[in-house]
């Protein structure tokens, strides 16, 4: 095992290293798709990709990459999209600005019959509007970036994607036309939301928004009252683009709290659920909690001393109500820290020290692991299964390197919320949300 950091500033560049380490080999450089997930022949991933284009300024700053390299990597993403083919075409790489959720990593087009993702286009062009927020000279290159990523943007057909109706639709696909699904409660489309009331081109209403909202479920778990979703991630992935620390909308004003705050409530819900333990997982602990959506060991059915187990392959698991087969995700906790950070380095140092789940694997943190599988048996011999950690997920997924080298800045200098307070369209999209307060107020024109 590589020697830890001694300080929590050298322990927070290591793990952005570790996790940045999956941009930097797993992007075809002739497009700028990055890889959904280390498994073979699997496809690239559009929600990745923008992370991947977020996350390139952070490494930059942080000596992770040179300027240079970032520049380059980042054209080549924007004007693979521009130029990519658009249409109603089954293989086509997307439609109306939006694109699928996979794409083949070579050729760009279509992967697996998916749907043209609305939540996972916006991961994207969120990713876009910081390259331009980031990259502000007024060299060729870096001018280039700032138009493409605002026509990219401004193609995106919001409106058409409420296919008639007041909310965001999940998706479409060619051969049957919109999904059934609409956004519906508290979700990690809070972005999505954003930036399309704020698209200076197709914007949607704020009834849509309002719409959305009153979706919502506020719940009160373990005496702490909050916005209810139960995977750990939704509280999050917003956040990675979006400061909603002091600002508020109209839910969050009746409320008396922000959307930061709901986090750092999540964050405490989450460990206070696996102190409490009610499923009799083994591993939970103040220290060792994590449940969302995320890869997991089944589907198989185990009898564990003398308890039968349903374990569950990809599922949204989630805490206090949810699924919840004893997986967790570690990326998940460090993408909390800059809500409740107290908690997460207890859980950090857990992770790496005492089950040294990080530095054994190229890209840190694997996606999930499940400490009740070391306590199978194997029926013929009687002899104990797993690792010495149980079962260890054998994939780094890009949807989770992100969110590690993002949030962890934004706790260790606040770099991308700063970028994104610069760009025009989030701030328009918030206002029309009915965001009042704190930065909205105070801040100075956004430059973008």
């Amino acid at each position: 095992m590589r020697p830890q950091p001694s300080t929590r500033d050298g322990l927070l560049q290591h793990l952005q290293s570790h996790a940045f380490a999956y941009f930097q080999n797993e992007t075809n450089l002739v497009n700028g798709l990055v890889l959904d997930k280390t498994a073979p022949s699997w496809p690239a991933s559009i929600a990745a990709t923008g992370l991947a284009l977020a996350s390139y300024p952070v490494a930059v700053q942080r000596g992770l990459m040179a300027r240079e390299q970032a520049i380059e990597r980042t054209l080549a993403t924007l004007r693979f999209f521009w130029n990519s083919p658009q249409g109603t075409e089954p293989d086509a790489t997307g439609y109306r600005g939006f694109y699928y959720h996979f794409l083949d990593l070579h050729n760009g087009r279509r992967a697996w019959e998916c749907e043209l993702s609305t939540v996972d286009t916006a991961f994207l062009v969120a990713g876009m509007l910081t390259a331009a927020a980031y990259f502000t000279d007024e060299s060729d290159d870096q001018c280039e970036i700032r138009s493409l990523a605002e026509a990219l943007y401004r193609r995106v057909d919001w409106r058409w994607a409420q296919a008639g109706g007041e909310t965001l639709c999940h998706g479409w696909k060619p051969e049957s036309g919109f999904l059934h699904f609409r956004w519906r409660g508290y979700d990690e489309a809070l972005l999505m939301y954003t930036l399309a009331l704020g698209s200076p081109t197709h914007p949607v209403s704020s009834d849509a928004y309002a719409a959305w909202c009153s979706t919502y479920a506020w719940k009160r778990c373990y005496d702490i009252d909050y916005l209810y979703a139960g995977p750990l991630f939704i509280h999050q992935l917003s956040h990675v683009w979006i400061d909603f620390r002091g600002i508020q909308d109209a839910f969050m004003r009746e409320k008396g709290i922000d959307y930061f705050e709901n986090s750092r409530r999540a964050t405490e819900i989450q460990q206070r659920y696996a102190m409490d333990n009610p499923l009799g997982f083994v591993g939970y602990d103040h220290c060792c909690f994590g449940i969302t959506a995320s890869d997991g060991p089944g589907p198989r059915v185990e009898i564990i001393d003398g308890t039968e187990r349903r374990f569950y392959d990809y599922e949204g698991r989630g805490a206090p109500f949810g699924i919840d087969d004893g997986t967790l995700a570690p990326w998940a906790v460090v993408a909390s820290l800059p809500f409740a950070p107290e908690i997460v380095f207890a859980a950090i140092d857990h992770f790496t020290q005492t089950l040294r789940l990080h530095d054994e694997h190229a890209y840190g943190f694997r996606a999930t692991f499940n400490q009740t599988l070391d306590q199978s048996t194997d029926p013929a011999t009687g002899e104990k299964q797993g690792e010495s950690n149980g079962w260890v997920s054998p994939y780094h997924f890009g949807l989770n390197v992100g969110p590690i080298v993002l949030m962890v800045e934004n706790y260790r200098s606040g770099m991308v919320w700063e970028l994104m307070r610069n760009c025009r369209h989030i701030s328009n999209g918030l206002r029309k949300a009915g965001f009042q307060g704190g930065w909205l107020e105070h801040q100075a024109p956004p430059r973008i």
